[in-house]
């Protein structure tokens, strides 16, 4: 069982496909979730950012994890995402604890922004109800100082903070402060890289202790993907920089390029990939048809270069 305190652990959080007629399209995401165990990530975290979390009614967050439960069937773990406010994210959490789910993703907190030791008071709220292993995600209105990662410490079914914050300063800063707090804990509990694209920041996060990450591409070049990872681990630096900017750098270009693209974008590869994905919900919008054939471009280039570095 993989706990978040393990490091360098590559993790797949899949996408959510629909139909054409606004339905979600399970026998697809049964499909993808099966591939993303199959490329061997550490963990599976759906119903997510990246799958769309905010658009899915309750009913489809729970028939959606409970299928990623049941694909992924003792191969890994099933984390699923909570969020909204406290009371509707204590919903969740105990929606995702029926359908099987190993542990939460606590997303931020809806629209509301408040202090650190707010944020802890609301992830105390939602977690020691939730009778799961929980991960904080920090972004947005959802920051922690020091202190109020030390606090977390308190709350015994956190186990770990996902950044998406990425100022690799202030993540320092939290890490330390919880390695060197003394606290029976302190040595378990996890970090991980969560920003969009993780893999462009995955050398500076190394150096302050925090290896494990988020993979968007994972979800649709996870030949990419992986190899990427494994030249991480292996201290393969020709392998590293090469992919980055061959594709990882291009690729976060044309994200960069429209609001939401890090989900939309990333469900235009898994179509390119042969998968159906259909469309993203509002208020996200897709790829658009020059967007897509770019990013083909940008795969190839990417895939071309990891053929020269087998050759």
């Amino acid at each position: 069982m993989w706990m978040p305190a393990v490091t360098d652990a590559l993790l797949s959080f899949p996408l959510t496909p629909f139909t054409a007629d606004d339905e979600v399209d399970l026998d697809v995401f049964a499909e993808h979730v099966d591939e993303q165990v199959l490329a061997g990530p550490a963990a599976l975290f759906v119903a997510c950012g990246t799958g769309e979390f905010s658009a899915l009614s309750p009913a489809e967050f729970r028939t959606v994890v409970a299928t990623a439960v049941r694909v992924a069937g003792d191969r890994l773990p099933v984390y699923a995402g909570a969020g909204g406010g406290p009371r509707v994210a204590r919903e969740f959490a105990a929606a995702a604890h029926d359908a099987g789910a190993d542990g939460l993703l606590l997303l931020p907190p809806y629209l509301v922004a408040s202090t650190p030791a707010g944020l802890v008071r609301h992830v105390r709220y939602v977690a020691e109800a939730a009778a799961l292993p929980t991960v904080v995600y920090q972004r947005a209105n959802a920051l922690l100082d020091p202190a109020a990662a030390v606090a977390l410490l308190g709350v015994p079914t956190v186990v770990a903070v996902k950044d998406g914050r990425g100022d690799v300063d202030a993540m320092l800063r939290l890490v330390t402060a919880v390695r060197s707090s003394r606290d029976p804990r302190a040595a378990e509990f996890g970090f991980l890289n969560g920003l969009p694209t993780a893999e462009l920041s995955a050398l500076a996060y190394r150096a302050i202790g925090v290896g494990s990450y988020s993979s968007a591409a994972l979800c649709f070049v996870p030949d990419i993907a992986t190899a990427f990872h494994r030249a991480l681990r292996e201290g393969d630096d020709v392998t590293v920089r090469t992919l980055i900017a061959e594709f990882y750098l291009p690729f976060a270009t044309l994200r960069d390029r429209v609001p939401g693209y890090q989900v939309a974008l990333v469900k235009a590869g898994a179509r390119l990939a042969g998968l159906r994905m259909g469309p993203v919900r509002p208020p996200l919008v897709d790829a658009t048809p020059a967007h897509v054939e770019k990013l083909e471009e940008i795969i190839a280039r990417g895939r071309a270069a990891l053929k020269r570095d087998d050759a």
